[in-house]
């Protein structure tokens, strides 16, 4: 696999950008007035207490107050009623775990972890644990021993546990006795902070996201890591030198004359992400919707046919789909719940089929996902952890001409509204002329096909009814003057 890892740096604005095979499968962009702030650590005040949600608002110095669920308490028992763990006024060392998203304040834990290169440190825990993406079980005894080995040498066993990362896979013991001294001694400045810094205050700041890029998505397989910042590339490589030495030779600066994202298509491949139609190779489509409480993907075979019959037809389609709906969900970074409608297929081996593409476009996906089986109703229903806002949200707002709806009124409506509204003043002022303001389309149909019903409408009050054009006006918005 040909893997590269791109970086567009501006003084307002990082992204990132991971290609494989010349293909973009991931973007990430952190604005420097709007950083993510999953990962950071905050010493925070509890302000609500919700003892029928089991829940609890904590003030972490954000614009709206956190939100922290009874089992992220880290209590052995989450079934203890949540004002006998807490209340008002407590100081509390918390972690964000999902940022904050549209009306939605930050989600908390108090279980923390703090990610090197190759570990994940868990203060006051007892427990190794290891990546599921390493599934070879030699190596996951030969990790977990070796992690076993370092926390004793450093008196760690009963005061932490650990994680090992992906990154983990075939290193040896140096490496992980030098990220274990670094997590150690980090989480011993973090102490300090914790005693002396009053609530609310931040504790500890993830990485930028330049840097996160080395931590977690730097490996072997990845051939080139390009950045068309000078500044930036110094500071990734002072970084990479400390702590991730072994990808020092892919770091390139990038000073081409065309822009990074512009070489690789970037910036094209983004614009098609925000639309909610993908076209598929055979001819079929993607119909990609978005909402609060969860994302809906329609899978239509378009104008594909197949050689045989209409069976083969609904297989071969299903199945590019659920390749594609994998990049597609990486891409738009989708989250929550989400609803997949294949086509429906009547050979249970079929959906199997389908079902294993859909695991294997997953297996690369950095966000944990859950898939069940089809339903009856030929769905797949699955889920994708959401841990900050999906590109549309990051990128987009709601249409002020529709609302956010992604539809508005006809002209013919809003004529008919027009008429209506007329008859409701005149009855009550009783007005000498009537001036309607609206947009060009509205009017041109009043001038035409309804200029019939404005000539009747005229006549039946005995009034004038003038037009004039605003070209401002969304199509269903109007003005009724009265002269």
């Amino acid at each position: 696999m040909n893997a590269e890892i791109l970086m567009n740096i501006t003084p307002t604005e990082t992204r990132v950008a991971v290609v494989e095979n010349g293909v973009l499968q991931e973007i990430v962009i952190e604005r420097t007035n709007h950083r993510g702030l999953v990962g950071n650590i905050y010493k925070g005040k509890v302000v609500r207490v919700l003892p029928g949600m089991q829940a609890a608002f904590v003030n972490i110095g954000l614009e709206r107050a956190a939100f922290i669920h009874a089992a992220e308490l880290g209590h052995p028992d989450s079934q203890t009623p949540i004002n006998q763990l807490l209340h008002e006024g407590q100081s509390l060392v918390v972690q964000v775990t999902k940022d904050p998203i549209g009306t939605k304040g930050a989600r908390l834990t108090t279980q923390l972890t703090i990610p090197s290169r190759y570990l994940v440190y868990m203060p006051g825990a007892d427990h190794v644990g290891v990546s599921q993406r390493i599934d070879d079980g030699g190596e996951r005894d030969r990790l977990k021993q070796m992690v076993q080995d370092c926390m004793e040498a450093e008196g760690l066993t009963g005061e932490a546990g650990f994680i090992l990362r992906t990154a983990a896979e075939g290193v040896g013991e140096e490496e992980i006795l030098a990220d274990t001294r670094y997590l150690r001694r980090l989480w011993r400045k973090l102490e300090e902070r914790i005693s002396e810094y009053s609530s609310p205050a931040v504790v500890y700041d993830e990485l930028p996201l330049y840097l996160r890029t080395l931590r977690d998505y730097a490996r072997p397989e990845v051939d080139k890591i390009l950045v068309d910042s000078r500044e930036t590339f110094e500071k990734i490589l002072q970084f990479s030198q400390q702590y991730v030495p072994e990808i020092e030779d892919h770091l390139n600066y990038y000073a081409g004359p065309r822009p990074v994202f512009e070489l690789y298509s970037v910036e094209d491949e983004i614009q098609r992400a925000l639309e909610r139609k993908v076209p598929l190779k055979s001819g079929g489509y993607l119909v990609i919707d978005q909402t609060e409480a969860m994302t809906t993907i329609d899978v239509n075979t378009g104008g594909f046919v197949g050689r045989r019959n209409l069976e083969e037809t609904i297989y071969k389609t299903n199945l590019e789909a659920a390749n594609a709906i994998g990049r597609q969900l990486r891409l738009r970074n989708l989250g929550g719940i989400i609803i997949l409608d294949f086509i429906d297929m009547t050979d249970p081996e079929h959906q199997r089929q389908v079902l294993r593409m859909l695991e294997k476009a997953l297996e690369k996906d950095h966000a944990k996902t859950k898939i069940s089986g089809v339903s009856e109703l030929g769905l797949v229903e699955m889920t994708r952890k959401r841990i900050r806002e999906s590109l549309e949200q990051m990128l987009m707002e709601p249409c002020k001409a529709c609302d956010g709806r992604g539809s508005v009124k006809t002209p013919e409506t809003v004529c008919y509204e027009i008429f209506r509204e007329i008859l409701r003043e005149d009855r009550a002022y009783g007005a000498g002329t009537y001036l309607v303001l609206a947009s060009q389309p509205v009017l041109d149909r009043l001038q035409d096909e309804d200029s019939d019903g404005l000539a009747d409408l005229e006549a039946f009050i005995g009034k004038t009814i003038k037009l004039q054009v605003e070209s401002l006006y969304a199509q269903d918005y109007y003005d009724i003057i009265l002269q």
